[in-house]
This record gives C-alpha cells, structure tokens and sequence, in this order.
C-alpha cells in the first residue's frame, strides 16, 4: 500500500545567539525517516524533550524543516506556495498536549469548531449541523455548544478540541500527547474514542507519547526517538519481543511490573551517555501511573 505520510531525511534546526554573542544551532531533529501507510497508525515515543513535537510540527509545515522532505499523498509539501499549502492543510489536523490552552476562553464551544468552517465558507445551517454531529461523535451533548470551556472538565475539554480537528474532515491526524495531562480512567475513555473514531471516519494517525505502553496499544507500528534521532522502528510486537537499541531495552525496563534495566545497565548509547544516567532521566520524565494503578489495555476495549 501506498503511504499517505512520508518523511525522508528531516531536519530541523533551531537558531539563536548565545550568552557570548556567537550565533549558535541546535538540532532539534535529526536525519529523521519513516513512513505511514493510510488508515495506519504509526507511534512515536521517547522521552520529553527529545524533539517529538518538533518533528510534529514541521511534518504539517507548522515550523518548516531546515532540510529534507515531507510528502503527503505523493506531494511534496515543501514545493507548495502559503495558498496551496494552507488549503492542503486542511487534510493534516493536530491535537495538542494541553486542551486549556487550545481553547479561546472567551469563545464558545459553537464559536471554536465553527472558525476554521467560517475560513472555507460553510453556510451556518451547515456549520451547525456538522458541529452537532461531531460533538455528539466525541461524546458531547450538541446542546451543551453554547457554554464556555472553563464550564467543561480537562478530559471533556479534550474532547471538544478533537472535536475541532474534525471539522476540516481530516485524513490525517496527529495526536500529541494527546492523553498525558488526564487522570488515568479518562485516559482510557478517550483512547478507545480516538480508535472508535479512526475506525468509523478511516483516518491515519501519528500518535505520540512518552508512555511506550500506552503507545503499543494504540498503534501497530513503533519508532523510538532519542535526541533528536529515530533509533529504533518496528512493528510493535517485533519491538516489543525483539528490541534491537539499547534505549529501547530501557523504555521496556520502564513500564511498571518489568524485570528491570538487566543486561542494559551497563551499555552505552548516543553521546556516550550510560544507559544508567539516561534511565533516571527518562524514568523520571515517564507516565505517573503507579505499579498498582489499572493498566490502559486492560479491559478498557
């Protein structure tokens, strides 16, 4: 099958003056390739900070890659001028991290998911119909559009701005941590949402996360990131039965009720940094969920 995504090469790299006058340039993302077949779900997990929502960002030309190339549906996106690009847009969404701060406080639910409807020139019977409908899809009542965000719950605000990046009729989505500042049980709820949802509308997906658990079970296939770089990318149960890096073998010893770092303690891995000091990093910075909280892929689908 044909990918809908494809990334060759991408890099992105931020510049900025340091404390010493000299303008300096950090790569944020590396030399980074892979592809997502449509209706696929593709993950991509690694630890905060390690350039994941960069690559995000310049996959939907949001911040331009410094290099390399992003095709969508056999287009390069970056031979397309602001107008075709902006249009083609409409066929990439994303779902951020934080729903408090992707909705205007001071607009309605109605207000929100009608803008980007208002942008293309849909009539208002038509905007209200489909911001009925798409509201009841992601589990709000349709009556309940006249209220304000502060008047709904974090995972309800969720909800609503899935909502939103439905409205363009997507085919592509990427979620961005789109889970990780809910309580567990809503996690759970709005997991099995976002696969309901991709099944019935046929949409592809690049799930991200630092939770490499909660990223098996979302997607069929795994790349892990380190610094910037794709170390790793497999179909999850080869990756998950058969881990090849050592910073893969890590993330693994991470998931609560695993044996531990093992043989890995000792090996070294990019930048000469030891899989011992990087553990502690990526551990710290992992999901919160205790050992004796409910697993997401327990009974939950």
């Amino acid at each position: 099958m044909e990918p809908l995504i494809q990334c060759r090469n991408v890099v992105k790299i931020h510049r900025g003056r340091g404390l010493d006058g000299l303008k300096r340039g950090f790569k944020a993302v590396d030399d980074v390739s892979f592809s997502i077949e449509k209706n696929g779900n593709f993950g991509l997990v690694g630890e905060s900070g390690c350039g994941k929502t960069t690559l995000a960002r310049a996959i939907l030309y949001l911040d331009p890659p410094t290099s390399g190339k992003v095709i969508f549906d056999g287009v390069d996106l970056g031979s397309l001028g602001l107008r075709q690009l902006r249009t083609f847009r409409r066929r990439m969404q994303i779902v951020f991290q934080d729903p408090h701060s992707s909705l205007d406080p001071r607009m309605t639910v109605y207000d929100s998911l009608s803008e980007g409807l208002i942008n293309i020139g849909v009539d208002r019977v038509d905007r209200t119909k489909k911001i009925s409908r798409l509201l009841d899809l992601v589990g709000i009542s349709s009556t309940l559009s006249s209220r304000f965000p502060h008047e709904f719950s974090t995972g309800q605000r969720q909800r609503i701005v899935i909502a939103r990046a439905l409205t363009m009729d997507p085919e592509f989505l990427i979620l961005d941590e789109p889970v990780s500042n809910l309580d567990v049980s809503i996690q759970a709820q709005v997991i099995n949402l976002l696969l309901d949802i991709k099944q019935e509308l046929k949409l592809t997906y690049l799930f991200i996360s630092h939770d490499i658990n909660l990223v098996a079970y979302m997607c069929d296939r795994i790349a892990v990131m380190y610094r910037g770089k794709i170390v790793e990318q497999s179909p999850t149960d080869e990756l998950f039965s058969n881990p090849k890096n050592e910073y893969t073998r890590m993330l693994l010893a991470s998931i609560p009720g695993s044996s531990g770092l093992s043989d890995a303690i000792d090996a070294d891995i990019a930048r000469g940094e030891s899989i011992e000091n990087t553990a502690r990093h990526v551990v710290s910075n992992s999901t919160s969920r205790t050992s004796d909280e409910p697993d997401i892929a327990e009974g939950t689908r």
